[in-house]
């Protein structure tokens, strides 16, 4: 496939993980918790790492997009915060694409593991947080936040990419006051657009393996429509705790590889 030979069995459990990555990304983002380790432990060793990120960013593109749609019509988000989170989005994403070609990720692996633990203890120390919306901020401060938040999540996104969604997720509930529904569907269109636009800078350098990636990309958009549909009928209590747990299975998987590139 593309040069490389892989299974039918390598496939489908390619596969399979990303239909779990679609639904969990779905419901609270964080995804590529599933679908990245997956790709990377069985796509033969010789795979570059820039066409196993940009393989990655082809699958979960569709699942991403699926979820947005059913957000954006349930839960009709603000659609004047969308555009200053969207428009910061898109710039991180293509920053963080083009400079993960020329940086070691090994280096972000403890700073994401040492904020993940932060936004877990955070979240669950406030049961309360992100039940309803409640915005904290106004006017220009609440766009320029927005803005900020694209901007920032975007360039992780592109330069490495785990946990993306959760990012999103407890930064528009934490730091501007929406509840986790209508966080999740700002997110999801946000996370929608930082694939999109790393996949703009992947394809340009030919690292993406297409066939592999549209495959996984049918499963990844049916996790997805499931999970929407999910959250939407449950509401911003069990996003919260679908949250926590993904929030706790990230911290565990990133300090295994701290652990090991220690030991």
């Amino acid at each position: 496939m593309e040069a490389l030979q892989i299974s039918t069995v390598t496939v489908v459990v390619l596969v399979l993980a990303a239909f779990t990555a679609g639904w969990v990304d779905a419901v609270v983002g964080g995804g590529g918790l599933i679908q990245l380790p997956a790709l990377l432990i069985a796509l033969p060793d010789s795979t570059p790492p820039a066409s196993i990120l940009g393989t990655n960013k082809v699958s979960s593109v569709w699942g991403t997009a699926t979820s947005s749609v059913l957000y954006a019509i349930k839960i009709r988000p603000d659609w004047r915060s969308v555009l200053p989170l969207v428009a910061g989005s898109a710039t991180g994403s293509a920053l963080g694409a083009q400079t993960a070609r020329f940086l070691p990720r090994e280096y972000f692996t403890p700073i994401v593991l040492a904020a993940l633990v932060a936004v877990g203890i955070y979240t669950w120390r406030r049961p309360e947080l992100g039940l309803i919306s409640q915005r904290k901020h106004v006017g220009r401060r609440h766009y320029l936040l927005t803005l900020a938040i694209g901007l920032g999540v975007g360039f992780y996104d592109g330069i490495l990419g785990p946990g993306t969604g959760s990012f999103f997720l407890i930064l528009l509930v934490g730091v501007l006051g929406w509840g986790f529904l209508d966080a999740s569907a700002q997110a999801k269109i946000a996370n929608l657009v930082t694939n999109l636009s790393a996949i703009a800078v992947f394809a340009a350098h030919g690292s993406v393996l297409w066939k592999l990636g549209l495959m996984m990309g049918a499963a990844n958009m049916a996790g997805g429509f499931l999970g929407a549909r999910t959250a939407i009928s449950r509401g911003n209590s069990f996003v919260r705790k679908v949250f926590l747990l993904v929030v706790a299975a990230l911290v565990v998987r990133l300090g295994y590889d701290v652990f090991r590139e220690l030991f």
